[in-house]
């Protein structure tokens, strides 16, 4: 692989945690506690390795690639083709676009592999590995070669992007199942589980569907190696979407991780190197009962549950407001005339001992934790 994982440092540090919860803490006592609002202004303080963590320039990037998997009838009735999706995110008519407008995010679409062809777009980056994967069932979805190319095109995503947030979903028609064939595989879960839409879902279309799955299962039963899984099962958009993770993580940005194709490049990405969950939080733009299987996987919860039905993506969109008010909570709620340092100090006692504080005007001989390059 080309990422050193070395290059992606834990956000774990007891010092910076504790002058986190006790600004947090000194605040709450006149201002009232905001709830989970703090812990996730902590995890943003740790992110940034600093008491003052700041979100610029908030990019949403939708990944859009086509599955061989799909030839098998997984699509169902009404369902945009691929090509269909990404002309509506262009042109606005989706409520991803809207509301990444009206928060003042940057959105852009990657055609990492969409069957048909796209024309050129201010907002369409043009990736395209090849014109979809392959079917599963019958052999691998890509080679190893393209998934390395699709998760370096990745990278080179991440790199370019400005700011130091990052939206990451996937669309495609087969996507969800691909990425719960990836997610499956690496972490002994159960496909059913992550295929189940809800107790309504047609026990018909249950049934073909873990029969199409189980059978691209089969297929590659001895295949347990993180890549090896992507290219077996996966898309070019689950692939890119790892890409970017390691990059951004590597910087010490935050990713926002927005359904299941988005969670299977966070589980390849893990794999990779571990600390890349450190950076993420995770949101949902639907009420998907196999969402809620992937999100248990990394013990995690969404930012927001609002009962949509909506194009991976929307949910981010609308937890943005909430993670730039953690970070405000931290950054830009006042504290007095003194706008105080952005790391903890430590002082030495007289009895030899340790002081954390996180008042310059009073921290005698500061050893100030070093700086973090974002």
């Amino acid at each position: 692989m080309p990422v050193n994982r070395s290059l992606i440092s834990p956000t774990s540090s007891a010092l910076l945690e504790s002058a986190l919860r006790d600004k947090l803490q000194r605040r709450s006592e006149t201002t009232g506690s905001l709830g989970e609002l703090e812990p996730l202004a902590i995890r943003l303080g740790l992110m940034q390795n600093t008491l003052k963590p700041r979100l610029r320039d908030p990019q949403v990037v939708l990944f859009a690639s086509d599955h061989g998997l799909a030839v098998d009838g997984l699509a169902k009735a009404h369902q945009r083709s691929t090509r269909e999706q990404v002309l509506q995110l262009l042109s606005a008519q989706l409520p991803v676009a809207v509301f990444a407008r009206i928060q003042g995010m940057e959105l852009s679409v990657v055609d990492c592999g969409v069957a048909e062809t796209l024309l050129p777009h201010d907002r369409l980056l043009m990736r395209k590995i090849a014109h979809g994967t392959r079917n599963s069932r019958v052999g691998p979805a890509m080679t190893v070669d393209q998934a390395h190319a699709a998760i370096r095109a990745g990278m080179e995503i991440g790199d370019a992007l400005k700011g130091n947030l990052v939206v990451c979903a996937g669309i495609g028609v087969g996507s969800h199942e691909s990425a719960a064939l990836v997610l499956s595989r690496l972490t002994d879960s159960s496909v059913r589980e992550l295929l189940i839409e809800g107790p309504q879902m047609n026990q018909d279309d249950l049934s073909h569907l873990l029969a199409v799955v189980q059978s691209a299962q089969g297929r590659h039963r001895d295949i347990s190696d993180p890549v090896e899984v992507l290219a077996a099962f996966g898309g070019f958009e689950i692939a890119m979407m790892v890409g970017v993770m390691l990059v951004s993580a590597s910087k010490r940005h935050l990713v926002m991780v927005d359904g299941m194709a988005a969670c299977a490049a966070l589980m390849v990405a893990s794999r990779i190197a571990a600390p890349v969950t450190d950076y993420c939080v995770f949101c949902r733009s639907h009420s998907h009962q196999g969402l809620d299987e992937a999100l248990q996987l990394f013990r995690a919860s969404a930012l927001l549950e609002l009962g949509m039905e909506s194009t991976d993506g929307t949910g981010a969109t609308l937890a943005w407001p909430l993670v730039r008010s953690a970070a405000a909570l931290l950054t830009e709620v006042a504290e007095g005339e003194d706008p105080g340092p952005s790391r903890p100090l430590v002082m030495h006692t007289a009895e030899g001992g340790l002081l954390i504080s996180t008042d310059s005007a009073t921290a005698p001989g500061p050893l100030g934790t070093p700086d973090v390059a974002l």
